[in-house]
């Protein structure tokens, strides 16, 4: 059999190609990395007020007083699909202690995430950035992104890329952000 060097090239051009536009959006091995990066000055987090598929409101200032994990993602994001489940263990586990979880959909409509709920089932607030508005005004590089915001507000630390939010190491990183 004979081969073509330049079609072997240009898939090897388009893997390589594939493999850096995906680093961005959650890396190649995000969940190798299941830290979280400290914000300096711990600046205050820009506030949303975005509606959830169901159409309900979904305001920052309705969580003040808590912390919170805010995650903003998308359906067409595999890390993003793949963290999900995590997140909900995770919530099923703060919710009672008076922490939050919250997904902010990036750029999609409510029938798109609508459809992604039917295969991922989660039942903590998933507010639309229909715009992107909210999501460019916080400092992210790519998708998933994760703040996770103090009671009073403030960004303390930022994830980019996948995690397993349920990883108890984590969510006592949060955890010791509660008001005493």
């Amino acid at each position: 059999m004979r081969t073509m060097p330049h079609l072997s090239l240009a898939l090897g051009l388009l893997t390589l190609t594939a493999a850096l536009l995906a680093a961005p959006l959650g890396g190649l091995h995000a969940k190798e990395d299941q830290s979280l990066t400290p914000i300096p000055d711990k600046p205050p987090a820009p506030v949303f007020d975005l509606k959830d598929p169901q159409d309900r409101p979904q305001r920052l200032a309705d969580y003040r007083g808590k912390p919170i994990i805010l995650n903003f993602w998308a359906t067409w994001c595999p890390p993003c699909r793949e963290e999900m489940p995590s997140m909900q263990r995770a919530h099923q586990a703060v919710a009672p202690e008076g922490i939050a979880v919250i997904a902010i959909n990036v750029g999609e409509d409510a029938d798109t995430v609508g459809q992604f709920l039917a295969d991922y089932p989660v039942d903590f607030p998933l507010p639309l950035d229909l715009d992107s508005q909210v999501a460019q005004r916080y400092p992210m590089k790519g998708l998933p992104t994760t703040f996770v915001i103090d009671a009073e507000g403030r960004l303390v630390y930022s994830a980019i890329g996948g995690r397993d939010w349920d990883d108890p190491k984590l969510l006592d990183q949060v955890r010791a952000l509660k008001v005493q």
